[in-house]
């Protein structure tokens, strides 16, 4: 059929659906070698690649269709002439560079989140200045692209010498009027594969890994963009939503809490704690990519984290928290709206994430002065829209003066660099006489991990996350050390916690091991007595366990609990991703995915294996509960800090 359809017009499609294919095929070969150690070797990686291909070919169709455009307008005598078989070869030539630099973009991609492109990459397209720089910061980019263009003309003389673009361009002239319905089969083929076929359709391999191998790259990060928000109720199983309330409901009064109104649709709720209320300033740290496998104190081979560490002792340490998400816009939600990961996009990037229910606005009721202090520019990821539209003033790199930075990578200033400023916003709060709660956001920890020469004995950039992670460590360290010279120190908490763990990727759909983060709240006031909690929580439980850590009795909107006045068993953590969404209760875990699809899992602690289960329906209805009224609260725009006459009734609650 090739040789039959090659000589004809459109026979450049075909050369160039057989460069994608065979490109795309190589790359999911390189991808298997990459993965080898975590890939189940079993008959199963046959259905892969048939899959494979067939998403292959579907891509390549999308992807030619300017290809299609051209030799559809061109004239019918244009390869006749040798300026227009030049423009042919030059186009081959571009288009197998373009597609050998997808693949190796992939492949690095790959290397640091394993998985095909993703929500991550669209992301990464919006936002070129940080990524553009991170990548030549991290990789020999100059060494890359001439690599690239040598094996691309090796390539295109080998297909050369294969007589296949001879053969089209030999062919005879074809006027429109002999070309058109040959043209139109190659459209309708490429509309048909971008709208019947769905990566829904691959279906759920036993190893994760499997499935990620079985996509497309380039046909990914088609569907990521496409898909960038899910509707809840369009993709995933819902219960009615007054039935959803009523199952929140019970949940929410776990820890003692209060709801005026049980059949409303609201999370409002009275918050009592019993003692004197405290007033403490709160520096919270939030410390990129740290999982709580870096720190000694949680995995004692690690020797990574000698400040974190010694502090231990003298903190309050939660031994089984576990970040809502995988990226960092995921655990500023958590942490700030103490809010369930809706399907999707953060809240923290949507429309209409302005006043909303943070702990900043239930700090604000008592005077603080709340801020968001972030070493890179906080336009990234629209970080300063959503603090500074809750409330948060904001203090980024695009705010200080040239001199207050000592080195910086594409991410932004060093940790060191970031400390220091809050240290002076810190002062400047004091001064003022206000109390304060800083919002700080790290970024020294992320690829090309680069820091300051000589502050640790790890070489920068060259030791990786390991380097990464023990710089921010020594600049904590350094910067507690400081702070205890100050007047305001024995009155500020000190909350460490991580956005999210280094890596997220895994065998199974949700890999619960890769959401364990660490949580520390160290009080040199005696505040908060050191001490450890092991009660299964997300970081949604974070606002509210630290207000009643400090006897605070308040009205609020979250979603999460004060997990010190919960019974240990009812525990429970959300995890998610982009598109499944897991509720994670003693040892079972239930899984909600498009479309309207569920898992069951048993997870066991000791091991950190993850096995199929018998589905559990409560745990499920559960489940749906948390998700499905969140994201009813996000769409009605219900999840605003509670008004003064409802905070009042509120408070009158006996």
């Amino acid at each position: 059929m090739v040789a039959r359809v090659l000589p004809r017009r459109y026979g450049g499609l075909v050369l160039f659906l057989l460069m994608f294919v065979g490109v795309a095929q190589f790359s999911r070969l390189v991808l298997l070698g990459q993965a080898a150690r975590s890939v189940s070797w079993d008959m199963s990686l046959l259905g892969v690649w048939a899959i494979g291909l067939v998403y292959d070919c579907a891509a390549g169709l999308l992807w030619a269709l300017p290809l299609w455009l051209a030799l559809t307008v061109l004239p019918a005598g244009f390869f006749s002439r040798w300026w227009g078989r030049a423009f042919a070869h030059i186009a081959l030539m571009l288009a197998l560079y373009a597609l050998l630099f997808g693949a190796v973009a992939e492949w690095l991609f790959w290397d640091e989140f394993s998985t095909r492109f993703n929500f991550i990459a669209v992301d990464y397209l919006v936002y070129t200045q940080e990524v553009v720089g991170n990548i030549r910061e991290s990789y020999p980019m100059p060494a890359i692209l001439v690599g690239l263009g040598v094996l691309t003309v090796v390539g295109y003389v080998l297909l050369v010498q294969s007589g296949l673009v001879g053969q089209w361009l030999s062919g005879p002239a074809e006027p429109w009027r002999r070309r058109w319905r040959a043209g139109l089969c190659w459209l309708v083929a490429a509309a048909v594969a971008g709208v019947a076929l769905e990566e829904r359709y691959i279906p759920s391999f036993a190893n994760n890994y499997h499935r990620e191998l079985a996509k497309n790259g380039l046909w990914s990060l088609f569907a990521a963009f496409r898909n960038n928000e899910l509707a809840y109720e369009q993709f995933y199983r819902t219960t009615p939503i007054d039935q959803a309330f009523a199952t929140l409901h019970q949940t929410l009064g776990a820890d003692g809490a209060q709801l005026p109104v049980s059949a409303s649709r609201d999370t409002l709720r009275a918050i009592h704690n019993p003692g004197p209320e405290l007033h403490p300033n709160i520096i919270q740290i939030t410390v990129e990519s740290l999982s709580a496998e870096f720190l000694g104190c949680y995995n004692p081979e690690s020797k990574l984290t000698p400040n974190l560490d010694a502090l231990a002792p003298q903190s309050l340490m939660f031994t089984q928290l576990y970040a809502t998400g995988t990226r960092t816009d995921r655990g500023m939600e958590a942490l700030t709206l103490s809010l369930p990961p809706t399907a999707g996009r953060s809240l923290v990037k949507r429309p209409f994430n302005e006043n909303l229910c943070t702990l900043g606005s239930v700090l604000r009721t008592r005077g603080y002065d709340t801020a968001f202090i972030y070493g890179g520019y906080g336009y990234f990821d629209n970080m300063n829209y959503f603090f500074g539209h809750n409330g948060y003033r904001v203090v980024d790199r695009a705010a200080v003066a040239a001199s207050d930075i000592t080195f910086a990578n594409a991410w932004g200033a060093c940790d060191e660099d970031l400390l220091r400023w809050t240290l002076r916003e810190a002062d400047a709060a004091y001064a003022a006489e206000k109390p304060f709660h800083h919002f700080v956001m790290t970024t020294s920890n992320h690829r090309p991990y680069t820091y300051p020469e000589g502050r640790i004995d790890l070489p920068s950039k060259a030791a990786g996350r390991a380097g990464g992670v023990k710089y921010t460590d020594y600049a904590i360290g350094e910067f507690l050390r400081e702070a205890a010279t100050k007047p305001w120190f024995k009155n500020t908490i000190f909350v460490i916690v991580a956005d999210h763990c280094g890596s997220s990727a895994g065998k199974t759909e949700l890999p619960v091991e890769k959401y364990r983060i660490p949580l520390l709240i160290y009080a040199p006031g005696g505040q908060i007595a050191p001490g450890r909690i092991d009660t299964l929580m997300s970081q949604i439980d974070v606002p509210p366990t630290l207000l009643g850590l400090l006897h605070w009795s308040y009205a609020s909107r979250f979603f999460g609990l004060d997990v010190r006045r919960i019974d240990p068993a009812q525990g429970r953590a959300l995890i998610g991703n982009y598109q499944k969404l897991g509720l994670l209760s003693g040892e079972s875990l239930a899984v909600l995915k498009p479309v309207r699809q569920t898992s069951a899992y048993r997870y066991d602690f000791s091991t950190m294996k993850l096995t199929p289960a018998t589905p559990d329906d409560a745990l499920t209805a559960q489940a749906i509960a948390q998700y499905e009224t969140a994201s009813y609260l996000y769409t009605h725009r219900a999840y605003a800090p509670p008004e003064a006459a409802e905070a009042a009734t509120l408070a009158s609650t006996p």
